[in-house]
């Protein structure tokens, strides 16, 4: 995967040239420092050829050795364990939404160095690309990195989101239609840049520094404003023919003429996501109950119908990951909640549904239940732009 980058730009690409290499680098890259031994053993390479590969790293300081410590499986021989050098390169990512920017810089290890979030007042393509490049001028003014250390940008966005081409074929949030916005930011912006569909960003990040890490088949299915999905299937991110692959919030489980943001009608989203919920909750109705925070209190004190709004989703969402299951049978499925207050409503039904609508042995896929912050989306799509510069030889 390349970058999509601006008319001028003299960032050195990242020295590994063969996917034996970018093996090494990132399997070392989410996890503990690690012996070439061991190294060699996780990647299925000999040791030769792992220190061959990882030379070059040593040499222009991306990967380093560790004190010396006593290998308990040698007799007295020392080994040097292998870690990233994480301030060797920096990145930024963007998070856009229909009301603002959010930005973060991150080190090459994703571990969040400074924070940013800027409102828009308009989501045109032509008021959020220079504001982009103003979030970024930022960032960098909030921390003492040399211009030459950013590797690169990344950009989430929701919706149909072609990476290759860099194009946001359609997001309906945002009312765009084949924008080239890569192109557009990197020239905006100076940076190489990758753009891509939040949820698989967010689902690389997981794969590379979160729960994901070294498991080969995974689904990261978010739940907040709208319902998302990320597949991680025997160890690539699943993308479809079409880009679209994953989208579990417009799977047609439900009846009614609500339409959902697409535009349809009966898709998981337009009962089952926070928006919904509230809508459901206002019309019951009930005085008062102007966010989510006034639902979940009323469900807290014993609002049985309320409650019935939040079980309900709960039913549903548990239909959809059962799908999932049922189709590909990931390991686990990690579940990403922007609210976890009024996740707890949900869960006993999710996971109810979810046994009750799994086939077989597919039940058997683990549930484990993330925090989602605001930032999370941002450094998901700067792990897209680390893992661009990683593989930007290949």
């Amino acid at each position: 995967m390349t970058f999509h980058r601006p008319a001028t730009n003299d960032i050195a690409p990242f020295p590994v040239a063969s996917p034996a290499a970018a093996t090494v680098f990132t399997t070392l890259i989410g996890g503990p420092p690690m012996p070439r031994v061991e190294l060699a053993r996780v990647v299925g390479l000999s040791a030769a050829a792992v220190t061959r590969v990882v030379r070059p790293l040593l040499d222009l300081g991306y990967l380093v050795e560790t004190a010396s410590e006593r290998s308990d499986l040698s007799v007295g021989r020392p080994v040097s364990p292998l870690r990233v050098v994480a301030e060797r390169q920096f990145f930024i990512g963007v998070k856009i939404t229909a009301t603002e920017l959010i930005g973060v810089l991150t080190d090459l290890q994703a571990h969040v160095r400074a924070v940013r979030h800027v409102k828009l007042d308009s989501s045109d393509v032509e008021t959020v690309v220079p504001a982009i490049a103003g979030l970024t001028a930022a960032l960098r003014s909030d921390s003492p990195v040399p211009e030459e250390w950013i590797g690169g940008l990344g950009v989430g966005v929701t919706g149909d989101i072609d990476r290759v081409l860099g194009i946001a074929r359609e997001s309906p949030f945002l009312g765009w239609r084949n924008v080239p916005l890569a192109q557009m930011v990197a020239n905006a912006t100076g940076l190489p840049t990758v753009v891509d569909n939040d949820v698989r960003a967010l689902t690389l990040a997981e794969k590379w520094f979160g729960a994901g890490v070294g498991v080969k088949s995974f689904a990261l299915v978010t739940i907040g404003t709208g319902i998302g999905c990320g597949l991680y299937m025997n160890n690539e991110i699943v993308r479809g023919a079409h880009g679209v692959a994953g989208e579990i919030g417009h799977l047609p489980l439900v009846s009614g003429d609500r339409l959902c943001t697409c535009g349809r009608s009966g898709c998981v989203e337009t009962l089952a996501s926070a928006s919904a919920v509230l809508q459901d909750i206002q019309a019951l109705p009930r005085p008062g109950v102007e966010s989510m925070k006034d639902a979940v209190a009323l469900a807290h004190a014993g609002d049985h119908e309320v409650r019935g709004v939040f079980d309900r989703a709960g039913v549903l969402i548990g239909r959809a990951l059962a799908v999932i299951t049922n189709i590909v049978g990931p390991k686990c499925i990690i579940l990403s909640a922007e609210g976890m207050e009024e996740y707890e409503l949900y869960d006993a039904r999710i996971r109810e549904s979810f046994r009750e609508h799994s086939f077989g042995s597919a039940a058997e896929c683990e549930l484990i239940v993330r925090p989602l912050s605001s930032d999370a989306w941002a450094r998901g799509a700067a792990v897209g732009a680390i893992e661009s510069f990683v593989r930007s030889r290949l």
